[in-house]
């Protein structure tokens, strides 16, 4: 069994929740393995920072309903205790457009879906209880009509109770739990307004955990909160697994069915992974696919280093926010410098979001100022007060290092930036998940081996893209080679 956060809307105190149940958790001795639903790169870097295990998405669009089952089922396998974030408010989710050419990777969906890729989608999936957030900041009487609500919506999804959360005074909670009491639905928590327990934030969601020097301390606040507003006795139940899921499990998706040993006879491929805090956002399972398939991961610093790794064969620059980190990136000239000299000897080269923002000639961050970048694309990001947010069906418009020609991949969008000129030769054309709108073509295919994008990708259930790469990065051979 496992449990999964759920709020009434966004911004009501989810990952709040999340992370003082697993904070207590992880206090307490216990392992806990942790999944965010969507997309999200930053909210899962917390929840590693609190167990100590990776967190996993589980996220439909960008893979599958099948693979989010496996991937589900085998982790939460390896832990007694597990918890799932959920996305947004418990139903909201995208339009399944099913008359969608090539068609929308759905294999289990049956019949209309508005909803797919929500919170309740999940529950449903993988059957298992909801614990409802709500904000009571603004709201007394008013909660049973929303709690009600949200239990009889879709008698599918399973509601095992609530947690109020923003509660002000013991005058407030009465109301409250009188308000619900002809409910007869269990109350896990009570959480009171916390004016000194806040996550900064910035224009995509929270700071990440590399640069809150204060996080142990929040941490620990959390923990102190979380001891005495969860009725434990409740809840431990619901997140320890059950006899059922103590079966072996194997899963040729999440681990390939690939032995780097008798595939690659030779040594592992070192690929340099660019990881500090200008680029950190990357899927774990991105990671761990690239390693069962016979890479050696190198973490290194575009920031702080000042030379590659050493033996290359590629290089993996994720997204975050290379724009914040500007000036410091431009510093840098020798590492810009042996980036640059390493793209043009046809090193393959991911380049996802920040990335590609990293590859241009220039940064204009979000005060005017530009910064010089590796300078491999004729183009410079300028940073805009428009968020470019949302799911993409992308079909390839040339070869590249990861995909062919006519190729359909499902990834996200999620920056503030722009490019002030285009490719004259670009990788998609994109469309809106789930309907036709055609949103713009993007990406770049250089004559060397780049691959440059605005879209995250989860390479999940695409395990033909990872494998690609190794391929191509396997094969590279160059002077430049350290």
């Amino acid at each position: 069994m496992a449990l999964i956060i759920a709020g009434e809307r966004s911004g009501v105190g989810k990952t709040t929740v999340t992370l003082t149940l697993l904070s207590c958790l992880s206090r307490r001795g216990l392992q806990v393995q942790s999944f965010k639903v969507g997309p999200d790169y930053i909210d899962p870097m917390f929840h590693q920072h609190v167990t100590g295990r990776a967190c996993r998405n589980l996220d439909p669009v960008l893979t599958s309903e099948n693979y989010l089952k496996e991937c589900f089922e085998h982790y939460s396998n390896l832990c007694e205790y597990s918890l799932i974030e959920g996305v947004m408010g418990l139903f909201d989710g995208v339009m399944v457009n099913k008359k969608q050419t090539p068609p929308l990777p759905l294999p289990l969906v049956k019949g209309g879906v508005d909803n797919f890729a929500s919170t309740a989608h999940i529950a449903k999936l993988l059957n298992l209880p909801v614990l409802l957030v709500v904000d009571c900041s603004r709201l007394s009487g008013s909660v049973a009509a929303i709690v009600h609500g949200y239990r009889s919506f879709d008698q599918q999804v399973k509601i095992a109770g609530v947690i109020l959360n923003r509660v002000g005074s013991d005058r407030h909670l009465s109301l409250l739990k009188n308000s619900l009491a002809p409910l007869q639905i269990p109350l896990f928590g009570v959480l009171k307004r916390q004016d000194n327990i806040t996550i900064s934030d910035r224009y995509l969601g929270l700071i990440p955990t590399t640069e809150l020097p204060e996080l142990n301390q929040l941490i620990d606040k959390l923990v102190n909160l979380g001891e005495s507003c969860f009725e434990w006795e409740s809840l431990l139940p619901l997140l320890r697994k059950t006899e059922k899921a103590d079966k072996e499990f194997s899963s040729s998706v999440i681990i390939p069915p690939i032995s780097p040993s008798s595939t690659y006879p030779s040594s592992r491929i070192k690929i340099a992974v660019a990881y500090d805090k200008a680029f950190n956002f990357y899927y774990q399972d991105n990671l761990d696919l690239l390693q069962s398939l016979g890479a050696e991961l190198i973490f290194w610093s575009p920031l702080e280093d000042t030379e590659l790794p050493k033996d290359i064969k590629g290089m993996y620059f994720g997204g975050g926010f290379p724009e914040v980190f500007a000036q410091k990136l431009a510093e840098n000239t020798r590492t810009r410098n042996a980036v640059k000299a390493a793209i043009f000897s046809g090193m393959p080269t991911i380049a996802e979001c920040g990335g590609l923002m990293y590859c241009a000639e220039q940064i204009v961050d979000m005060t005017g100022k530009s910064w010089e970048m590796v300078g491999v694309l004729p183009t410079t990001a300028v940073m805009d007060k428009r968020l470019t947010l949302g799911y993409r069906r992308a079909i390839a418009l040339q070869d590249s290092l990861l995909v062919d020609k006519g190729t359909t991949i499902y990834g996200h969008e999620f920056h503030r930036s722009r490019l002030i000129s285009d490719s004259n030769k670009p990788l998609f054309e994109t469309y809106r998940y789930d309907c036709e709108e055609f949103m713009g073509k993007e990406g770049w295919v250089s004559p060397f081996n780049l691959h440059a994008s605005y879209i995250h990708m989860h390479w999940g259930n695409s395990l033909e893209i990872p494998q690609r790469f190794l391929k191509k990065c396997r094969i590279f051979n160059s002077a430049f080679c350290l």
